[in-house]
Parts: C-alpha cells; sequence; structure tokens
C-alpha cells in the first residue's frame, strides 16, 4: 500500500520551483516521458496519489461559496401523522433498489492505496444499501495491470455501482469500445462520463480541447448497453447544460456543484510551478452552488433523474435536496475520510448516521417516503 507520507511534499516542489530548481522535472515533460514508455509509475497513477493526499491532508474547500442549501427550511410538521419508525428512505434508481438515497460520489482508483480504499468503500455501501461511483477509469483502461484497483463487485454484489470516464476522453481517441471497457472491467450498471473543464484547464498535463464532445457523448448515450450519467465534478451544470445533455441522451445528471471541494484547489496543491499554483488558486470560488444547480436542471430536464452532490453535509442537506428534485445524493470526502479511519464500517455508520437524520427530517416535514418528501416544499422565508 502507497502512504501518504511517502508522496512527495507539494510545498517542498514548489519552493524547489519557485529557486529553479532541477530536481523536479516539468510535468508536461515527464507526461511526454510517459506516453514513450520511459518512466513509471504511469503519470494517472502519481495523480491519482496525489489526489487521495491533498484531499485528506489539505483544506480544498471553497472559501465564501456555499452550496446554497443553508437558504432553504421546511416548514415544522409537530402534528405529522406518521410513525417514525415507518418512514421508508429506500428508492428505486436505474432499476436497482436501494436502502437509502445516498451515493459514495466518484474519488478514486488506480493506486494500491486507492485499491484499498475503493474495497472499504464498496464493503461500506453493500452494508448500507447505497450506491457508489469509482473514480475515473482511465488508468486502467490504458494499463489493465491497474483494473484490481477499481474491482469491487465481490464484497458490493447488490450496489448500484457507477463505471467512470473523462467524457473529455472522446477527443483524445476514446469511444464505444473504450467505454465498454471501463463498465465491463467491474460489472457496472451504468457509465459516469465527468465533465470537468476547469480541472482540465488548469491542471498542467490537462486535456482542454472540449470541442465538438456533446456529439460524441450522443453517439456512446446511443450505444452502449448501460446507462450514461452526466456528471461535473464540483462547479455544476447550468440549465443550458442540462437541456443539451438531455437531449444529447444522458440516462441521469448528477449537478455535483459548488460548495464542497474545489478541485481547481486540488490541482493548486499539486502544481509544478508558482505561476501554476497562482492560476490554479483564482479560482477557488468559481462555480454554480450545489442549490441552485440543482433548481436549473430540475427546470430544463423535467423528468431526468438528477444527483445531488458537492458539499453535503448531513442528512438535512439530503433530505433538501431531493425536496429540491434529486433522486439520489452524493458525498465524497466524508466516505473517504471514514473509509480511511474507520474502513468498511466506518462508511456504514456514516451512511446509517446520514440516513437516520434524513428519516427524522422526513417525518418532521411530515413526508412518509421519499417519494411524498420530493413534493414538499422548501421556504427561504416564512
Amino acid at each position: 500500500m502507497t502512504d501518504a507520507s511517502t508522496a512527495p511534499d507539494i510545498h517542498k516542489r514548489h519552493k524547489a520551483d519557485s529557486a529553479g530548481s532541477e530536481t523536479t522535472p516539468d510535468i508536461r515533460e515527464r507526461r511526454k516521458a510517459d506516453s514513450a514508455g520511459s518512466e513509471k509509475p504511469d503519470i494517472h497513477e502519481r495523480r491519482k496519489a496525489d489526489h487521495i493526499r491533498i484531499n485528506l491532508e489539505e483544506d480544498v474547500a471553497f472559501k465564501r461559496l456555499t452550496t446554497g442549501l443553508e437558504a432553504y427550511r421546511f416548514m415544522h410538521c409537530a402534528l405529522p401523522e406518521l410513525d417514525l419508525a415507518a418512514v421508508d428512505t429506500s428508492v428505486r434508481v436505474l432499476g436497482k433498489h436501494l436502502r437509502t438515497p445516498l451515493l459514495i460520489s466518484s474519488m478514486t482508483g488506480g493506486t494500491a492505496r486507492a485499491q484499498a480504499i475503493n474495497r472499504e468503500l464498496a464493503a461500506g455501501a453493500q452494508a448500507a444499501g447505497m450506491a457508489m461511483g469509482l473514480g475515473s477509469m482511465r488508468a486502467a483502461v490504458e494499463d489493465p495491470a491497474l483494473e484490481a484497483t477499481y474491482q469491487v463487485r465481490d464484497v458490493a454484489p447488490d450496489i448500484l455501482l457507477f463505471a467512470n470516464l473523462g467524457a473529455v476522453q472522446l477527443n483524445y481517441g476514446y469511444g464505444l469500445d473504450q467505454c465498454r471497457r471501463a463498465v465491463d472491467m467491474i460489472a457496472a450498471d451504468a457509465l459516469i462520463l465527468h465533465f470537468n473543464a476547469l480541472q482540465e484547464a488548469v491542471q498542467p498535463e490537462g486535456d482542454g480541447n472540449f470541442a465538438g464532445l456533446l456529439n460524441k457523448v450522443e453517439a456512446v448515450c446511443r450505444a452502449l448497453p448501460v446507462p450514461v450519467v452526466a456528471k461535473e465534478v464540483g462547479w455544476g451544470f447550468s440549465a443550458e447544460d442540462a437541456r443539451r445533455l438531455a437531449a444529447a441522451g444522458v440516462a441521469a445528471i448528477d449537478v455535483a456543484g459548488a460548495g464542497g471541494t474545489s478541485w481547481s484547489q486540488v490541482e493548486m496543491y499539486r502544481a509544478p510551478t508558482a505561476r501554476h499554483a497562482r492560476v490554479a488558486g483564482a479560482f477557488l470560488d468559481w462555480g454554480i452552488p450545489t442549490a441552485v444547480s440543482l433548481r436549473y436542471c430540475h427546470e430544463a430536464a423535467p423528468g431526468l433523474p438528477l444527483f445531488a452532490s458537492g458539499g453535503i453535509k448531513d442528512g438535512i442537506e439530503v433530505a433538501k435536496c431531493v425536496a429540491l428534485g434529486a433522486s439520489l445524493v452524493g458525498l465524497a470526502g466524508e466516505f473517504l475520510r471514514a473509509a480511511d479511519r474507520d474502513g468498511a464500517a466506518g462508511v456504514a455508520e456514516l451512511a446509517a448516521t446520514l440516513t437516520d437524520e434524513l428519516r427524522v427530517a422526513m417525518f418532521c416535514a411530515g413526508a412518509a417516503d421519499l417519494a411524498a418528501l420530493a413534493q414538499t416544499p422548501l421556504y427561504t422565508d416564512f
């Protein structure tokens, strides 16, 4: 297992860069060497290891921009006419029955440490009866030796499981075959295509050509035998985005709005030079708040299943997201920390706590099940 303490210290790298040190090669040159097969571990593995370490050790939260969920309140129901024990938090999404509308949002894979984390997350998801997304599987598509770092079906045979690839890779040689390979590799129920334009833009080794991408997404949606989910990674989808994605044939949208983890901030901590760090850091409070993006997508693509993620803190916010139109509600960082600290048991315990909070919120809002909660009004003023 790769320990966080063995990863190069980002602050030392910044100091070396500022001093003009040659001890850390420019990441673009490293990428050229990787593509030529002259350097191992592959750049994908290094990036995955960096992402885990930074999310666990650094402050990568938005500073001023919030999810917007704090603006909404339920009307308290003093006479709910419900039995708390009978309040039903189960849901059916993309053909799978789940005991809770929780989703472990896509995070990691591609390294030994990621493999251990993914298996703990998946075992916890199985115990809790919730859904799970895997991190970008590009590393394993390009290096079959890494497939095991994503494979979790043996510990989570019943969960709703999402494979995951970057949508932009459809402009870099990927197509239906690579999408099928990702799905088949993990026996996934659906494929997430994630849209991370800002992250790619501030990543020194990023892939920034998003031109003409929508037609390729549409082709995958038509031909792939499992549903395709469009997912942002922390800056949200606009109403126009949602309309175009719905027209392209996606089966669901994960809004992944602003207010939680800032991936431009994550990339700032990975930056090989002071200039790269400054550019990435400038976007700390960029994006569409989660509640706003959820509302935009609900209005622009009525009837399309929506997943809410991005800065969700507790079961009350899960309830608010359902009332705003979400079928699933995802958390990433909280589950990552639980898995890293307490393994599958910690993941299951966190899910149980969030679900208990959700159930009490439903009870006190007078909603017997999630269908009723979806019709429960929210207030911004009393």
